[in-house]
């Protein structure tokens, strides 16, 4: 399959030619349904002639050319509609029926405050060419109304107040919230990828949108909201996330204390959060991509906490000198892994109120997690002469020093 994509250079057109790649090279292997051969990209760059070749030689279109911050209205048609008839026109004149998917907006509906919407407007003419086209050639056309895009490399101060907020808050810049009870719908561009590879594989997600005040199914409709339909005339991406500015503001704020509050806030699987965080990371400058953190040093070695989470514990590193122990303490509900990653020394147990004594002789040579079990004192023991111990520990609590539940005691 020879694949092109136009507006290649723009926020989802990056996203996709590199992503698409990886499928062709075998190192994105979830789709093998998938066979890339070529990848045409078509910017703004590109010539005529070389628009002609990609139309006359490619298999599935992915029309991702637009404009959407004009200096004059007027481009808005000429970005939004004229390209797209260029386009089509090209591919008709090969007789080149490949099925296509355009990339167009909520505007589109022209409803509620897109009423009056020139970007709109000129995404609705593009839509209806794109349909046209495809009953006039039997082209099979997928039509995406996105709502927000966000992700990786959505370029900050243009059309994403999700990207300009990661941006500022990453490099300490101000940012203005007019009303934090706005709520956001947004598509994370590695979601839209996975639909557009669905696209490929000739199965996207149809959709249609019900217009403002209508009732299906005990629903009312806002002309905004897809509604999922096998027949439908449209197709969406099915995930989505809801969130209002004051709440992504809260977790981004959270995100750039990380480095001194050591807390991971939670990042279920497939949450808004998780994939919020991954954005945020995208616009760290340079000097905050390494930070330092807290070594607590003694005659004995260090101890340095790694990571704390919001629900899961917290990480942390523990280095003792050749000859040392450590620990000699117990609790009554905490409890511990300790894990030696480099170095030779024992791990002793003792149970309050009794003489039994575990013991485990640990090495960086077999690497093994062994339990601090609640109600056992314990301690750790280097056992070389010239070599620290270095064991990381995980704690099922992040340390409360008002309430440490931590109590002296030899093993």
């Amino acid at each position: 399959m020879n694949v092109l994509v136009t507006g290649a250079r723009g926020f989802v057109g990056r996203n996709l030619v590199e992503n698409l790649k990886n499928i062709r090279d075998g190192k994105n292997r979830t789709r093998p349904n998938i066979h890339i051969d070529a990848i045409y990209e078509y910017d703004l760059e590109n010539t005529p002639e070389e628009l002609n070749r990609y139309c006359a030689d490619c298999d599935f279109v992915f029309n991702l050319a637009g404009v959407n911050r004009p200096k004059d209205p007027r481009e808005f048609r000429e970005g939004n509609f004229g390209f797209a008839s260029t386009l089509l026109d090209t591919l008709k004149r090969h007789g080149n029926r490949a099925p296509l998917m355009l990339s167009s907006s909520l505007q589109a509906t022209l409803s509620g405050r897109f009423g009056t919407s020139e970007y709109g407007l000129s995404k609705r003419d593009g839509e209806e060419l794109f349909f046209r086209y495809g009953e006039e050639t039997g082209a099979k056309v997928y039509v995406y109304r996105f709502p927000n895009l966000v992700g990786k490399w959505v370029r900050p101060n243009y059309n994403s107040a999700v990207g300009t907020f990661c941006h500022n808050i990453a490099n300490d810049l101000p940012i203005t919230v007019n009303d934090p009870g706005v709520v956001l719908e947004m598509l994370f561009i590695d979601d839209l990828l996975e639909e557009m590879y669905d696209a490929m594989e000739g199965h996207p997600h149809r959709a249609e949108y019900p217009k403002t005040g209508e009732i299906i199914d005990g629903v009312e409709y806002d002309g905004l909201t897809p509604r999922p339909k096998a027949d439908g005339r449209y197709c969406c991406a099915p995930i989505t996330h809801k969130a209002s500015l004051g709440r992504i503001v809260e977790l981004l704020r959270s995100f750039h204390d990380q480095p001194q509050s050591l807390v991971m806030p939670a990042i279920p699987d497939g949450s808004f959060e998780k994939k919020l965080y991954s954005m945020y990371l995208s616009y760290l400058p340079k000097e905050k991509v390494a930070f330092d953190l807290k070594m607590n040093c003694d005659a004995r070695g260090s101890f340095t906490e790694l990571l704390k989470t919001a629900d899961h514990g917290q990480f942390s590193v523990n280095i003792s000198k050749p000859g040392i122990t450590k620990g000699q303490h117990w609790h009554n509900s905490k409890w511990e892994f300790f894990i030696v990653v480099s170095g030779h020394g024992l791990i002793q147990e003792r149970r309050i109120g009794t003489d039994e004594v575990l013991e485990f002789e640990v090495s960086g040579e077999r690497i093994q997690a062994v339990h601090m079990l609640p109600g056992y004192t314990h301690n750790i023991v280097n056992l070389s002469d010239t070599e620290n111990l270095v064991t990381v520990m995980w704690a099922n609590e992040i340390f409360d020093p008002k309430n440490p539940d931590t109590f002296g005691e030899k093993v």
